[in-house]
């Protein structure tokens, strides 16, 4: 993997930290996660019509992944309804890279060579010893967050196969950020039987900000996965763990533990084997 796209991949992993530590440390975190989808879906929407629409064979995959999107969300929000950013967030996104793995192996044919393993396997045990703390999340919260993780992985892998097809990844990944920046609050609608509240004050700035962030964040990780493995793109960008286990303990004042330093350290090293794959 070039240290181009490791780079970016690193630059949206801090980008979906930020966004979720938003979204959980929210008084509304279902409204948080709409709005964001929504500005996302604003902010893409010129770039998606001036980069043109993507390939027919695109379409099915885009418009499956913006779907299981809806229910990443939902989980997303009851993992955190309870639980922490720093204990949560890595139970969700620690399982995705092993499940993306497999996922592109079975249907894409796609092995990743000794490095890539070894980055893969050391990256997922970093997140599994981040999670091992004594402040682990009840067992509703991390059933909830295990069914995020799947959730994750199984767009990814969906948009990794629909990248590939699509004959223009930047398109691919703008109009996908506006199919699933249009559902996911219509789901909002749907369950809470009236539409999100528009945002104000710093709330309302804040959520703005990682509207735009966020869209950025993903795009960046779809075209990645038109250029490398989907098993190495999806462990770096769960590197995120990093990034927001420091955000937990430095702004949201959550207790860093023995754990969490190991694993930053495996994971790191992930990250390394990764780059060198």
């Amino acid at each position: 993997m070039s240290p181009i796209v490791v780079g970016l991949l690193l630059a949206s992993a801090l980008i979906h930290a930020i966004w979720n530590a938003i979204v959980r440390n929210g008084e509304d975190r279902f409204w948080s996660l709409a709005i964001i989808c929504l500005v996302g879906a604003v902010a893409a929407l010129p770039f998606a019509l001036a980069l043109g629409v993507p390939a027919a064979a695109s379409w099915p995959y885009l418009i499956l992944s913006a779907s299981l999107q809806i229910g990443y969300s939902l989980f997303l929000v009851r993992a955190y309804r309870d639980g922490d950013l720093s204990s949560v967030y890595p139970i969700a996104r620690g399982s995705a890279p092993l499940l993306v793995t497999l996922g592109a192996a079975l249907l894409a044919g796609e092995l990743p060579n000794t490095a890539g393993l070894t980055g893969i396997a050391c990256v997922s045990a970093g997140i599994i010893l981040l999670a091992l703390g004594s402040n682990r999340p009840d067992p509703k919260s991390t059933a909830a967050a295990l069914a995020t993780g799947v959730f994750i992985a199984s767009y990814m892998v969906v948009d990794g196969l629909g990248v590939r097809l699509s004959e223009h990844a930047t398109s691919y990944a703008a109009w996908q950020a506006v199919v699933a920046g249009v559902l996911i609050p219509l789901s909002f609608v749907v369950i809470r039987r009236r539409a999100p509240r528009l945002p104000r004050g710093k709330e309302g700035m804040l959520v703005v900000g990682a509207g735009i962030l966020g869209t950025l964040g993903y795009c960046i990780a779809v075209w990645a996965m038109s250029k490398s493995t989907m098993g190495g793109v999806s462990a770096i960008r769960e590197t995120s763990i990093l990034f927001a286990a420091l955000i937990g303990t430095f702004v949201l004042h959550e207790r860093m533990t023995l754990h969490k330093a190991l694993g930053a350290l495996v994971i790191t090293a992930g990250v390394v084997c990764l780059s060198a794959g």
